[in-house]
């Protein structure tokens, strides 16, 4: 049997990360964060060509469970995916967990990828607000995916649409 190849996606707060890494776990196939991927230190994005070359090496064999929405390396995670499982949950659902999450990080000083640490005034109050970007992501995700699952070159996956947390632990629960 080829092992699992999955991508979960969703708004910023959805859960996507310790979804993914839950369901790696139980399927025995690696979890692989885009974000760690992404971020380097002081909050520097990746260059295109370093990302995606981060991701077709972290993705290159076996099964793996790939959590993250960047739509730069889509043609190479969805490509070789199976199945999509978009995390699609209320905006109130979303911006509660996100909320909670980012105070956690915020006032634990959590350590995040490559060193980066998430920042009260950053997170809540300026133009990189993670709040502003849900808010801003939400509705774009909701008009946009479903056009973009129905493209030709993703035909061949199967599309899992979970529309609140207790339905996704159904879903991996199987």
């Amino acid at each position: 049997m080829t092992a699992r190849r999955i991508v979960v996606v969703g708004t910023t707060g959805a859960g996507k990360t310790s979804f993914a890494a839950r369901l790696a776990a139980s399927s025995g196939v690696q979890h692989v964060e885009l974000d760690a991927l992404y971020w380097e230190p002081g909050w520097r994005a990746a260059t295109p060509e370093v990302f995606r070359d981060r991701v077709r090496a972290a993705t290159e064999s076996g099964g793996w469970v790939v959590d993250g929405n960047y739509s730069i390396v889509r043609d190479i995670l969805w490509g070789r995916a199976d199945t999509i499982v978009w995390l699609d949950y209320g905006l109130p659902t979303i911006l509660w967990r996100l909320i909670r999450r980012t105070f956690r990080r915020a006032l634990t000083r959590e350590v995040l990828w490559n060193g980066n640490r998430e920042r009260l005034k950053t997170s809540f109050f300026s133009r990189e607000s993670i709040l502003l970007w849900a808010l801003k992501t939400y509705w774009k995700r909701k008009r946009n995916y479903p056009r973009i699952l129905s493209l030709p070159e993703y035909s061949h996956l199967e599309v899992v649409r979970l529309r609140s947390p207790r339905e996704a632990e159904r879903w991996a629960a199987r």
